[in-house]
């Protein structure tokens, strides 16, 4: 159309011109055809101005400007002469008025979806390039719902007043499936190890649920990237991943993907040298380089060697630091030289730390996690360590930690803390199921953020028909501001167990010192008040010897250290704990108990995480007297030795049968060859191996693979003689009731009276 405009305006012009280049003058400048279009914004974009000279250059010129404006489909210039004066007129046709848009022929996705994706907009000037966008956008909109063989068409049905309807009409065709990808070329990578580097996943028999198996164009370009940087890292630097070719099959309801590589030769890591604003000699920055002169090149530990010294130069004050790789690549020798240019820019302070987002939880919550104060330098290190401090509060689903420049000063940033509240209490009232415990009736209250200080409420009430447990408890992890712990329990338990029952009312007063944000101090004083009663008169001696009334007294300190990366959930790092408990400050039971426990987190590929746990006990009397029952170690169960039936792995004795004279009067037991009660021990070590891994990753579902080792032992046996062993499977989920555990173990050397499979699951937390 410009084209045609230009040649009309050259034709009307030219008679009256005695050159093309001659200026002419008009009377007056008009615009015809305006009816929808702002007047005002075409007379803007045009030169030509009445009774000022023109030439026919010119006149192209707004020819060219009025059509840009997008909003017409003719333009034309014509000279008039009214009563000998001359007039310059702009002819404009309007495109039509877009009124409505109408989708037809989708039945697999919703009318919603397919508008989303339409670039037209109602009402609005139709534009043929918005048409197309429109068609291709819908049919990538398809594509990476797996409908690879749809096919989009358009419409324009004019109505009056130059107004029109658009009909984008669809045919879906069936959802195409990916059947197979192949490779071509690659002897570095086997089929098997490039499918894993990929997104694009083969139609599998679960793809209905993970929403796999479909193809995906921008998801697949993403995967010749992906290779790309493998093979990058294996010093393949000349690696060329072709495009890919698509065959559909004849029913186009499955497709194979061809991808063709070549691979070159790899490459090794020539001379490593630094220059620009060196801090330290260029052997102490090297250091922080993680390639090596003569090892095989990798992208990966150049981006990691670029990081490095950026929070190398970060972490002393340096926040504009810039750190440029210049590689030189030598296919003679196979080599890349490796050329580290740094500027290092001014050194920065922190200015201002201001915290929003925060709308229930106080700010001096969040202040106190930050490592980085007013006046500090900046340190990238530091940072990252505020952010990671703010989000084990567990009090946020989302924390950033931003260093914004100054708008005054260079040297100066200010720290934005951005954070969105969670709920961090919760209420509930219903019933749970465990195992152990049988079916419980819960009402609770708990709140880890009581009135925005971090204090942590416990109001609780368990009751069932073996275990009734009622609580109150109050700790607060800054007592007066001051980095200490300070809090208390009450509680009273009555639990029924098949040989005895125990009722339970006692308090406690606690107090935690921190010697690092790591390392922690901890100490509880307890008293509690017990009752064994109910005692089975066919229970075993020592389960007799223990009933009545007793008194606990007791301190109990312990040292932890953690260093996990998400403390609610952890997938790097490890928590530790070193805890002895005396017992014999008053009350009647004298005892010391002590246990070693750890647990690490190693993280595998895919979200995997590998986790070994391990818990060592000691168990001694004081002054000869007996031990009590309840504080001895009791093995199996979903918490300790998976496989096994709850408390029934370790010491054991015959229940005794009573045994009467003539007259009826008791005068003994005698053991029982074939039930036996299960006392506890007084040594203790087992050992958790889990593996890890997501299954939902949004819902926040995972499986777990375990393998569980350990026993418990009387005075007399040695540690880590007759182990126990078990494997088996899980599934955890921390759903909207609380933490839901499935896991079925099966025991690997079941005795003659045990079961050679135990299932176990608890949902809900019970206090």
């Amino acid at each position: 159309m410009v084209k045609r405009a230009r040649l009309l305006a050259l034709l009307l012009l030219l008679p009256s011109l005695p050159a093309a280049a001659e200026e002419l003058s008009f009377a007056s400048v008009r615009i015809d055809g305006v009816q929808r279009v702002d007047r005002a914004a075409v007379e803007a974009v045009i030169t030509t101005r009445a009774r000022e000279p023109v030439t026919a250059e010119t006149i192209d010129a707004d020819l060219r400007a009025i059509y840009a404006l997008g909003h017409f489909d003719d333009v034309r210039a014509e000279q008039r002469d009214s009563d000998g004066v001359p007039q310059l007129v702009y002819h404009v046709s309007e495109r039509p008025l877009v009124r409505r848009i109408s989708i037809r022929g989708n039945d697999k996705l919703k009318v919603s979806q397919v508008r989303g994706v339409v670039t037209l907009r109602t009402p609005g000037i139709l534009k043929t390039q918005d048409l197309q966008a429109s068609e291709t956008a819908i049919r990538q909109l398809y594509t990476n719902e797996g409908y690879y063989a749809a096919e989009v068409s358009s419409q324009v049905e004019m109505q009056g007043k130059n107004e029109a309807t658009v009909f984008f009409d669809i045919v879906e065709g069936p959802k195409v499936t990916i059947d197979n990808i192949h490779f071509e070329g690659n002897r570095v990578f086997s089929d098997r190890k490039l499918r894993k580097f990929m997104q694009t996943k083969r139609w599998w028999i679960f793809s209905w649920l993970t929403s796999s198996g479909t193809y995906n164009e921008e998801m697949l370009q993403n995967d010749l990237e992906l290779i790309k940087e493998e093979y990058f890292n294996k010093g393949y630097v000349r690696v060329k991943v072709k495009q890919p070719h698509i065959q559909l099959s004849d029913d186009r309801s499955e497709m194979d993907i061809y991808i063709e590589i070549e691979e070159g030769e790899s490459y090794s890591t020539g001379q490593l040298s630094l220059k620009g604003d060196l801090l330290e000699s260029e052997e102490v920055l090297l250091k922080g380089v993680q390639l090596r002169t003569g090892e095989t090149f990798s992208r990966e530990l150049l981006r990691k060697s670029i990081k490095n010294l950026n929070d190398f130069y970060a972490d002393r004050g340096y926040a504009y630091v810039n750190v440029t790789p210049l590689t030189q690549i030598d296919d003679d020798s196979r080599s890349v030289a490796v050329a580290f240019t740094i500027e290092q820019g001014v050194q920065v302070h922190i200015d201002r730390i201001e915290i929003g987002g925060n709308s229930k939880t106080r700010d001096k919550v969040v202040r106190r996690e930050m490592v980085l104060v007013e006046g500090d330098l900046y340190s990238a290190n530091r940072l990252e360590t505020s952010r990671k401090r703010i989000n084990n509060l567990g009090f946020f689903s989302e924390v950033n930690v931003d260093a914004v420049a100054h708008p005054d000063d260079p040297t100066r940033m200010d720290v934005h803390v951005d954070v969105k509240e969670q709920p961090t209490g919760t209420f509930s009232v219903g019933f749970g199921y465990s195992s152990t415990d049988g079916f419980i009736g819960q009402g609770s209250i708990s709140q880890d953020n009581f009135l925005g200080n971090a204090w942590r409420l416990n109001l609780a009430a368990s009751i069932g028909g073996d275990y009734n447990n009622y609580r109150i408890g109050l700790l607060d992890p800054y007592f007066l501001d001051r980095n200490l712990a300070l809090g208390f329990d009450l509680y009273k338990t009555d639990r029924e167990w098949d040989e005895y029952d125990v009722e339970t009312t006692g308090g406690q007063i606690k107090l935690g010192v921190p010697l690092s944000y790591e390392n922690r101090l901890f100490f509880v004083y307890k008293y509690e008040q017990k009752e064994i009663y109910d005692v089975d008169p066919w229970s075993s001696v020592y389960i007799r010897s223990q009933e009545g009334r007793s008194t606990v007294s007791s301190l109990y300190a312990s040292i932890s250290r953690n260093t996990t990366d998400f403390r609610p959930d952890p997938s790097r790092g490890y928590m530790s704990e070193f805890s002895v408990e005396y017992a014999g400050l008053g009350g009647t039971e004298r005892f010391v108990k002590t246990i070693a426990d750890h647990r690490h987190f190693f993280p595998l590929m895919w979200d995997w995480v590998f986790s070994p746990h391990g818990q060592i006990g000691y168990l001694t009397e004081i002054g000869g007297q007996e031990l009590p029952l309840d504080e001895r170690f009791y093995l199996g169960g979903i918490n300790t030795m998976r496989g096994f039936d709850t408390r029934e792995v370790g010491p054991w004795q015959p229940r005794g049968y009573p045994q009467y004279d003539e007259s009826g009067n008791l005068i003994g037991y005698a053991p029982s060859e074939t039930e036996r009660d299960y006392i506890g021990g007084v040594k203790v070590a087992f050992f958790n191996f889990e593996l890890i891994f997501p299954l939902l990753k949004d819902a926040g579902l995972k499986g777990v693979l375990f393998v569980d080792v350990g026993n418990a032992w009387g005075e007399d046996e040695e540690y880590f003689s007759d182990m126990r062993y078990s494997a088996g499977a899980g599934i955890r989920w921390n759903s909207p009731l609380g933490p839901l555990r499935l896991e079925w173990g099966y025991n690997l050397d079941p005795y003659d009276y045990e079961d050679k499979s135990k299932f176990d699951f608890s949902i809900g937390k019970f206090f």
